[in-house]
């Protein structure tokens, strides 16, 4: 005679943690840059200035004391125009906005000159490349430039990898290296047609990938009542984030394996009672394997003198939160409901039935709960009864 008892709906557990809760906080956007202080008449002013939002939102710029012949491209923030007088223009302040917060560049000021010649400046340039790649996997650096006059500017790069390509109109080097080596010296500069400005001399070290082997886990069940469903299933992973399969050596005849994840799965029958040995089941990213320490599985025939055990698997605490670090389970049972002296331990989150054998003439109590990783343990099941004959 088989038993089961009810004790999915009672296994609960006292709260575990409380409930977090957090606010997110707006940062501010960023802007920078230097507007062009001097210009000639009759000649076009461009400014553009660099803005982000940590947030990635939408920005809107403004633009306080502006001189009648400048414009902004409140979008984007750049400032064009095309005096046709001289003076000075003082207290420009460019602002930038993401809803929430407004940040401004330092306050400037235009004069415009009625003859002479605008002194032009170098163009600025900035960005530290990556000195170091791997064979196979994808480079890529791109440089930030900016002209405080506006001009438009134009990349070059001295001593360029042969694995990689380069732009000239955003100073973007990239590509995906074949072979190992040190490409050193490389420069990249920019330029706005009257003077050129470089970053800092450069190296790229590109080496070869060293594989790490994939890790697996998992403690599986010891024994199974004939009759009753067995499964187990490994945690595997690969630090690589290669794809993994699975193994199995010395698999029980009554059972299946998913080659996909590791799965060991079936019902053994009356028939097929005895202890299955030196099951090892692996995991392989394609170059490495590893194994699960080998076990053994018993099928255990209680027709007699034993009670079968089953219940639900607690999913949430009793605050409502997700249970999260479940072990396994421990039942309590005896002779008497109220003294429960006996327990066995199911080290197995994943189990959800055990058979308890060799049970004397009489009737029984069983209760069972749940305990954590951290050894917090639920309140008993409802206790439940059975009569051994």
């Amino acid at each position: 005679m088989r038993f089961a008892s009810s004790l999915a709906a009672v296994v609960a557990f006292a709260s575990f943690a409380g409930v977090v809760s957090a606010q997110t906080v707006n940062r501010p956007p960023t802007i920078s840059g230097t507007p062009p202080s001097v210009i000639k008449v009759n000649t076009s002013y461009n400014f553009q200035p660099t803005a982000v939002d940590p947030e990635g939102k939408a920005l809107k710029f403004t633009l306080v004391n502006k001189p009648g012949w400048m414009v902004l491209a409140p979008n984007s923030g750049r400032l064009m125009g095309y005096p046709k007088s001289p003076g000075t223009y003082s207290n420009i302040i460019l602002r930038v906005s993401d809803g929430v917060n407004t940040v401004s560049l330092p306050a400037f000021s235009v004069t415009v000159n009625s003859t002479g010649t605008v002194a032009n400046r170098a163009p600025t340039i900035s960005g530290t490349p990556a000195t170091t790649a791997t064979v196979g996997t994808a480079y890529s650096f791109q440089p930030s430039a900016n002209d405080a006059d506006g001009n438009t500017l134009g990349f070059t790069i001295a001593n360029r990898p042969s694995w990689a390509t380069f732009n000239t109109s955003t100073g973007r080097l990239s590509g995906t290296p074949t072979a190992t080596g040190t490409f050193s010296n490389i420069q990249i500069r920019v330029s706005d047609g009257r003077a050129t400005t470089s970053l800092p001399a450069f190296s790229i070290n590109v080496t070869n990938s060293s594989n790490r082997a994939p890790v697996i886990s998992g403690t599986p069940a010891r024994s199974v009542n004939a009759g009753s469903a067995y499964s187990f299933r490994p945690t595997a992973s690969d630090p690589d984030g290669n794809s993994l399969t699975f193994s199995i050596a010395n698999r029980p005849s009554w059972a299946s394996f998913n080659t996909s994840n590791g799965q060991l799965s079936g019902t053994p029958s009356a028939s097929q009672v005895g202890t299955y040995s030196n099951i090892t089941i692996r995991v392989s990213d394609g170059r490495v394997t590893t194994s699960l320490p080998a076990f053994s599985i018993a099928v255990v025939d209680v027709s007699n003198g034993g009670a079968v055990l089953s219940w639900t698997a607690p999913t949430s605490n009793t605050d409502g939160s997700t249970l999260t670090n479940l072990a396994g389970y421990r039942i309590s049972y005896g002779t008497n409901a109220s003294a429960l002296t006996q327990t066995v331990q199911v080290a197995n989150p994943s189990v959800t039935n055990y058979t308890i054998g060799n049970l004397s003439p009489g009737t029984y109590y069983f209760s069972v709960r749940a305990y954590t990783s951290n050894g917090t343990e639920s309140a008993n099941s409802n206790v439940s009864s059975k009569v051994v004959r």
